[in-house]
């Protein structure tokens, strides 16, 4: 669907992987851009590379989303400009059993997945139900339909984000305002990096997907008001699994992926 009216989208994660690729897409269609990151060097990187090819008006925002109240920090540094798609995109994982992992480096990501991306719409979605226009994507992840032992907040999280996006996808019904859920499987973006603490290990590698392929998937779907958006035919036969087996049994499953499934 193509921008006519030079409309602002805002990316967080933008620096690289999903949150780039979404950011270059939405550039070939006429966006201008508040891309935010943590990673200045990249950000920067990202905005040179978007304008090699596109030319958006570009706001880059360095900012440590996993802060709390850093989304009000945000929306006052934008509040004259008026956002027309916000994509949460920004996130990462930790590894290990709940009793052995870090609580500092748990609490940022509960911070940056919940607190954050929900603030942020709290804070933006009102303008745009009174336009009467408006697209939010939010990354879930195939996480989101079953527990997930050995990175328990991280599935925990992710299911919040669709529970969540369903949810006030179905109270914005007339607003003109839609919410989708990206639900991807496993990417081939830095996730892998920051979850495995830049080791080699603990890196899942089976059924692994394009990150471009993944956030076009995504943005069709955002643009089509598409509620929840799972790419893939495996990740959408995984992402029903519970419902055929037990609950306890898909735990049991996830675990054994998560112990076996990953480069030593």
């Amino acid at each position: 669907m193509k921008n006519n009216k030079q409309n602002t989208a805002l990316v967080t994660g933008a620096a690289s992987g999903l949150g780039y690729e979404l950011a270059l897409l939405l550039a070939e269609d006429n966006y201008n851009l508040i891309l935010i990151d943590i990673n200045a060097k990249k950000l920067e990187e990202a905005r040179k590379n978007i304008l090699k090819n596109y030319q958006p008006e570009i706001t880059l925002m360095v900012k440590d989303l996993s802060i709390v109240n850093i989304a009000e920090e945000i929306f006052n540094e934008i509040s004259d400009i008026e956002i027309e798609v916000v994509i949460n995109n920004a996130g990462f994982g930790l590894f290990g059993t709940f009793c052995d992992t870090d609580w500092e480096r748990e609490s940022k990501m509960l911070n940056l997945h919940i607190l954050t991306s929900t603030h942020l719409l709290k804070l933006l979605l009102p303008d745009m139900v009174k336009r009467g226009s408006g697209k939010i994507l939010n990354l879930s992840s195939l996480a989101a339909f079953q527990p997930g032992p050995l990175m328990a907040l991280y599935y925990a999280s992710k299911g919040y984000i669709l529970s969540f996006s369903e949810a006030i996808s179905n109270e914005l019904k007339g607003t003109g305002v839609t919410v989708t859920a990206l639900c991807p499987g496993p990417t081939k973006t830095e996730f892998q990096n920051v979850v495995s603490e830049d080791t080699s290990e603990n890196k899942i590698a089976f059924n692994m997907a394009c990150p471009k392929e993944v956030a076009l998937y995504g943005y069709n779907a955002m643009n089509r008001g598409k509620v929840v958006a799972i790419p893939g035919t495996i990740n959408k036969f995984l992402s029903v699994l519970p419902r055929i087996l037990t609950r306890n049994r898909t735990t049991k499953i996830v675990r054994k992926i998560q112990d076996k499934n990953r480069d030593s």
